[in-house]
């Protein structure tokens, strides 16, 4: 930094880190919010064994862990403020929704097997969560990468470079949630139209379950958007210089996204999964069925199709 206050690409000193005074008040009451959230969910998900949500937890953890660093930057004196905290808080809050996403993915397939539906996924269950985590790998080590080089960029270069590689990364994330939310309607339209026999005897309120995914990916995807316009308008924007932007359009929303969850945790909603696993793992493979083996492309022409399928008893699935 030169003594004017500029450094040498000419970035001003103010806009190294924040372009406002971060309010105290408002996240100490975020980290309250997204640290209840994370108990809330380590509680369940411990007690279930629900270990497909970890990368969930650990999403909201690190929210929590990034409004305690902007907590830490409001305490310190504008425009003063310490690289330390700016850095982490930067990465935490971008990274956080990627993990969350993963856990989704994860509970749509889930769920797909559960329901005994193979048939009625856009793409192969087998390739489902590998596709969705995948891109969601993609977006985190693009955003990742982008944010580092932001968070320590002293030049405009830098700084564009920076915020291209972020919105690369906010692009993958929004490509995969879109086709997520799109093969979630589809299935939704499809179980519908031609309930299982064994979505009759399953106990948990799978259908609740799949408006908290739409509700969720609803709002992953608005707060992916905003952060793409956000740093698409440049540091000198109304979204980048007024603190209520990020607060309303990312924090509100992603604990939304973590209440929704709380509020029906697939743990207490898959009832019966882990039996499935267990007896397809005895059968010598992986939760397969006659109906996956058979789906592949077929099963993107159900969209019209009625399917006449033999009623045969099940008995209802309960976790142990």
């Amino acid at each position: 930094m030169s003594e004017n206050g500029e450094s040498k690409g000419g970035l001003p000193k103010v806009a190294k880190y924040y372009d406002y005074e971060p309010n105290m008040a408002a996240n100490i009451v975020f980290v309250v919010l997204f640290a209840t959230v994370t108990l809330g969910h380590s509680f369940f998900m411990f007690k279930m064994r629900t270990w497909y949500f970890i990368p969930f937890v650990i999403g909201v953890l690190f929210e929590a862990l990034g409004y305690i660093f902007r907590v830490i930057a409001a305490g310190e004196t504008y425009p003063n403020y310490t690289f330390i905290p700016y850095l982490l808080q930067t990465l935490l809050i971008l990274l956080g929704p990627a993990l969350l996403a993963a856990s989704i993915y994860m509970v749509l397939g889930r769920l797909i097997r559960l329901l005994d539906a193979h048939q009625y996924a856009l793409i192969r269950v087998t390739w489902t969560t590998k596709v969705f985590v995948l891109g969601d790998v993609l977006s985190f080590i693009t955003q990742g990468a982008g944010g580092g080089i932001l968070a320590n960029a002293d030049t405009k270069s830098a700084n564009d470079l920076g915020r291209n590689i972020i919105l690369v990364g906010l692009a993958i994330q929004v490509i995969f949630f879109g086709f997520f939310i799109l093969t979630t309607i589809i299935f939704h339209y499809r179980i519908h139209k031609n309930p299982t026999p064994r979505s009759y005897s399953v106990t948990g309120s799978w259908r609740y379950l799949i408006l908290v995914l739409y509700a969720a990916s609803v709002l992953v995807m608005v707060r992916s958007i905003f952060r793409m316009i956000e740093f698409s308008a440049g540091r000198e924007s109304e979204l980048m210089t007024k603190e209520v932007y990020l607060l309303v359009l990312d924090a509100l929303l992603m604990f939304l996204v973590g209440g929704l969850f709380l509020w029906k945790f697939p743990g207490k909603v898959l009832v019966g999964y882990k039996e499935i696993s267990k007896m397809a793992g005895k059968s010598g493979g992986g939760v397969t069925t006659d109906e996956e083996n058979n789906s592949g492309m077929e099963g993107i022409q159900m969209m019209g199709q009625q399917q006449q399928r033999t009623p045969q008893p099940y008995e209802p699935y309960m976790e142990r």
